[in-house]
């Protein structure tokens, strides 16, 4: 059995032989510069365009910390807006209290709270006149940045 299979061994490396020797010469087969210089041209253009999607993901990310530090501001005035607004309308409710406490007669109550009643609806009006305005320019900002910054960023990476 031995000597069977070193036959088929024989056979079959008999039979690669052309191969083994084929691979043998490859190995010293030289490049040609052309092959090399486009090798080297493509690693090239793959490097800069690797840096342009590196660049224009920086100018992604800085245009979503812009939108995102300005969305935290703005929460922020609104908040406080709200704050003052609520204290704003603890004063008034307060100070037409003391008003109403001094009336004398019923028809100076009424007339107190007639007043103080057209008062807040004045300034209701006011604020909603103001908030629509304030939404209006806010909205309206947030679109220009927006676009401004995707017009950077496509500019650069197209």
């Amino acid at each position: 059995m031995t000597t069977e299979t070193n036959t088929v061994f024989d056979t079959v490396k008999d039979a690669f032989a052309p191969v083994t020797e084929a691979l043998k010469n490859f190995q010293n087969v030289e490049v040609p510069e052309a092959a090399r210089e486009f090798v080297k041209k493509t690693a090239n253009t793959a490097k800069d365009r690797a840096a342009d999607v590196y660049a224009g993901s920086e100018k992604v990310t800085a245009a979503i910390e812009a939108a995102v530090s300005d969305s935290v501001t703005e929460a922020a005035k609104i908040s406080r807006n709200i704050q003052q607004a609520l204290y704003q309308d603890a004063e008034a409710f307060f100070a037409g209290i003391d008003k109403l406490a001094s009336a004398k007669s019923l028809n100076e109550a009424v007339q107190i709270q007639s007043d103080l009643v057209r008062a807040r609806g004045e300034v209701l009006i006011s604020r909603a006149k103001s908030t629509t305005e304030y939404f209006g320019k806010l909205v309206a900002n947030g679109a220009k940045a927006a676009q401004d910054n995707f017009a950077k960023v496509y500019n650069k990476t197209a």
